[in-house]
């Protein structure tokens, strides 16, 4: 794959650069993979490109339903059969850029995405100096569905105060503390702290500003502490839960449709609370994400420039405008989030109110995820503000450790995963011991020049679900989605690091 790019690249530099210009009257056969919801609708936007755009270029167009999770495992498995122009999720935009799968952006496009799109966003297609991805939508972050028969509208600025009223009426205040980094850093950045990771050009992460383990950090972990040890709390973002006796859910505006079903004219929505720690008063923060559009590495200078061109008209204003329309998606676009109708949804308006407390989520270091999320378990069990201290000193250590790793580790292959047996538990090991839920690693060993298996083999129930990951990280993880038994047995797990193929392989 490696020399593939490299060959692309060298040719792409040999190659006379043309203008935009010199791909007038050109016919260009394009794959691009889209979420199945706007698969129609991008065919729609292509065929109105290929009328309007000022240069004659007609696209012939195959568009295919593929996920914005499954895009980058599926590109960087194999970079030649992968899409022309492909949509995904931020959090996939490193190991994209590592595995050469996604073009640098030309100085005139990346100029164009900086003068358009919010600022988080187009922080979060950068790596290095260098812009490599359009952003497609801002709008993957969370904020509060409330319940206002439960809630008044007095309370929902004040943490304390909503714990208050769903302790009383024996309702949940659902917010996932103990199982997500992503949300637990809320508490974080409400005082200040942030994670910052650094790469360079080629994707790799070469060092971490981190102020979590800081006095800041210590008045945090005192805040998160009043809701994960009260009687209200449940570690969930599911906007079901209102169905399940929560009067509170902290999620975002994937779940609008879900609760406006469960609470109807009850359901209320706002911006995160404050908490308070010593009489001051802290708003939690968030994450704010987004989707981004990739275009893949061209020999064909022409084809490469028009594919610019598509990939800037298919992330512009309008079509950004017509997928909010169709799918309330929420805009990158800055003239896009100030118009009436977005401002007008009631969970983008949300999204935009916590806005000015959220973090843009950049470029963050895979294995940070399962670091950062055992902070809730060990806030939850401290007794004392030295126990605080200690939660916060053990994930100091484990983040500079990220940086130490052998090759062995780095470079090597490992399994992780659940089920769903009654026990909660993927694998009883030899000494009959149960390990943690999606909770560690399990090793592998090479077989061949691409081949891993794992190290031992297991009694695996039918619907066990598992990723193989490398380097103790989901920067590098696969299948897409998760692998599920179908049929239980005694197996080993195979993994080909050539195809990205996973496997069983029944044992003895």
């Amino acid at each position: 794959m490696k020399k593939l790019v490299a060959l692309v690249l060298s040719l792409m530099m040999v190659l006379s650069v043309c203008s935009f210009a010199s791909a007038e009257g050109v016919n260009i056969d394009v794959t691009i993979w889209v979420a199945e919801e706007i698969k129609d609708l991008t065919a729609a936007q292509i065929e109105e490109f290929n009328a309007t755009n000022p240069y004659g270029i007609t696209f012939n167009a195959t568009i295919e339903a593929v996920s914005e999770a499954d895009a980058a495992t599926n590109m960087i498995t194999d970079v030649e059969a992968g899409a022309d122009i492909f949509c995904f999720a931020q959090d996939q935009f490193a190991r994209l850029v590592q595995a050469g799968a996604v073009a640098k952006l030309s100085d005139e496009s990346a100029a164009w995405v900086k003068e358009n799109n919010a600022a988080g966003v187009v922080a979060a297609a950068t790596s290095g100096e260098a812009l490599f991805a359009y952003p497609l939508t801002a709008d993957n972050g969370y904020f509060m569905y409330y319940d206002k028969s439960v809630i008044p509208e007095e309370d929902i600025d004040s943490m304390e105060a909503i714990i208050a009223d769903c302790e009383a009426a024996g309702k949940f205040f659902s917010f996932e503390m103990e199982s997500s980094a992503w949300y637990l850093a809320s508490f974080f950045f409400a005082t200040g702290c942030v994670s910052e990771w650094v790469t360079d050009d080629d994707g790799q992460f070469i060092e971490v500003y981190d102020t979590f383990n800081s006095p800041q950090g210590l008045i945090a972990v005192k805040g998160m502490q009043k809701l994960v040890q009260s009687s209200s709390h449940n570690s969930s973002s599911k906007g079901a839960e209102f169905a399940s006796n929560s009067a509170v859910v902290v999620t975002g505006t994937w779940d609008y449709v879900t609760v406006q079903d469960i609470l109807g004219d009850n359901m209320g929505v706002a911006d995160l609370p404050s908490f308070e720690v010593d009489g001051v008063s802290y708003h939690l923060g968030s994450f704010n994400g987004c989707k981004l559009m990739g275009v893949k590495p061209q020999v064909d200078s022409v084809k490469a420039e028009a594919l610019e061109l598509l990939a800037e008209y298919l992330t512009g204003y309008d079509c950004q405008m017509q997928r909010f329309d169709a799918r309330a998606w929420g805009p990158s676009n800055l003239a896009a989030q100030a118009s009436e109708a977005v401002q007008a949804n009631p969970g983008l308006a949300a999204l935009l109110a916590q806005s000015p407390y959220s973090l843009p989520q950049g470029q963050i270091h895979g294995s940070w995820w399962d670091i950062a999320k055992v902070i809730g378990d060990d806030v939850k069990d401290a007794t004392d503000e030295a126990g605080l201290q200690l939660a916060l000193d053990n994930y100091q250590e484990k983040i500079a450790a990220l940086f130490t790793l052998s090759d062995d580790v780095k470079f090597g292959w490992t399994i992780i995963g659940t089920c769903n047996s009654t026990d909660g538990f993927f694998y009883t090991d030899y000494n009959g011991e149960t390990r943690s839920n999606w909770g560690e690693d399990l090793p592998m060993e090479k077989v061949s020049v691409d081949t891993w298996k794992s190290a031992q083999a297991w009694d695996i129930e039918a619907g066990a679900e598992f990723k193989v990951r490398q380097g103790l990280s989901w920067d590098n993880a696969f299948p897409g989605d998760n692998f599920k038994v179908e049929e239980a047995g005694y197996y080993y797990i195979v993994f080909n690091e050539t195809t990205g193929e996973v496997s069983l392989e029944a044992a003895e």
